[in-house]
């Protein structure tokens, strides 16, 4: 189930990844806590750990803030490419998460749309 889908934006690759407010019921954030870390599993199988952050005042604006910048790096990311979040329920070892990226194809300046990548580590 995709939790969230988004096209990067020179915050998004500079600094943390601002996620959806609606997007925030698939993550165990509950009561007086205002960040959680998870474990998020990309294409090639690798696990990453972002830490999924919130304001504590009244428009809380979520991010990924923890393990995002390397994440990025790691990617080589850049604006216009796109990453997509979801949550996948597992009876062995409950609710697990996956990222996927998706490069934007350019050709002489002009946008043509996104790839998968696969990038060996």
């Amino acid at each position: 189930m995709t939790i969230f889908s988004k096209c990067l934006s020179k915050t998004d690759v500079g600094k943390r990844l601002s996620v959806p407010s609606k997007s925030l019921k698939y993550f165990p954030l509950s009561g007086e806590r205002y960040a959680v870390d998870f474990e998020v599993k990309d294409e090639n199988g690798r696990v990453w750990t972002f830490r999924c952050y919130t304001r504590q005042k009244k428009h809380l604006k979520p991010a990924l803030t923890k393990g995002w910048r390397e994440f990025v790096w790691t990617k080589k990311l850049e604006i216009g490419d796109k990453v997509e979040f979801c949550k996948e329920d597992e009876e062995r070892t409950g609710a697990r998460y996956r990222v996927k990226v998706k490069k934007l194809v350019r050709v002489f300046g002009a946008a043509f749309g996104h790839v998968p990548i696969g990038l060996p580590d």
